[in-house]
C-alpha cells in the first residue's frame, strides 16, 4: 500500500526553524525524517548535487531535504521540491522508492562524533530537466549522470549509491 494513502495529514503549518542550539539537541538526541529525490531526465540520467555543508559534505549526493513538525508530507514534499529543484512538484507525480537509514559520523555543524540519523523516504521523479532551476545553497554544482556510472564513482556518496542498487 502506498505510503500516502497510510498517513494523516494536517492543515498546520510547519513551524519555523529551531535556534541552531536545539536543532543541535535534536540531533543528536533523535533521528531526522527527509525526503530524498531520485530526479530522472528525458535521457535516464539522474540528478547530483556536490554537497557544499555537513553531513557527506564534499560527496555526489541526490537533492532532499527534512519533513518539518506539523508539516503533512505532501506539504513536505511541495516545500522540498521548491527550495531543492526550483519548481514546485505535488507527491502525486512521484513515485516511492522505499524507506532508507542514513547514519553519519557528524552533524550539520560538522562536529565529529555528533553523529546524525535520518529516516529517509525516497521518491523517483521524472522531470525535464530544462524545467528546473537548480539552486546553490547546499550543493556547489550539479551533474547528471547514469545509475550504472554511479556504481563506479567514489565520489557519489555511498547512500546515493544505495538508491539505485538492485536488491540480490
Amino acid at each position: 500500500m502506498p505510503i500516502n494513502s497510510q498517513l494523516k495529514t494536517t492543515s498546520e503549518p510547519a513551524s519555523d526553524f529551531l535556534p541552531a542550539t536545539d536543532f543541535a539537541a535534536m540531533v543528536k538526541n533523535m533521528p531526522l525524517i527527509a525526503i530524498d529525490l531520485l530526479v530522472e531526465n528525458e535521457k535516464g540520467e539522474y540528478l547530483l548535487g556536490w554537497r557544499s555543508n555537513p553531513p557527506a559534505q564534499s560527496c555526489w549526493f541526490v537533492p532532499g531535504g527534512r519533513i518539518r513538525k506539523n508539516e503533512s508530507l505532501a506539504s513536505a514534499f511541495i516545500r522540498v521540491t521548491q527550495t531543492e529543484l526550483g519548481s514546485a512538484l505535488n507527491l502525486e507525480q512521484a513515485i516511492f522508492k522505499g524507506v532508507y537509514q542514513h547514519f553519519y559520523s557528524e552533524n550539520f555543524l560538522g562536529e565529529q562524533g555528533q553523529s546524525t540519523h535520518y529516516i529517509t523516504l525516497a521518491y523517483e521523479l521524472k522531470i525535464h530537466k530544462n524545467s528546473l532551476k537548480l539552486p546553490t545553497d547546499q550543493h556547489a554544482h550539479y551533474r547528471w549522470t547514469n545509475s550504472e556510472s554511479m556504481q563506479l564513482d567514489p565520489q557519489i556518496h555511498s547512500y546515493t549509491r544505495d538508491y539505485f542498487t538492485t536488491p540480490s
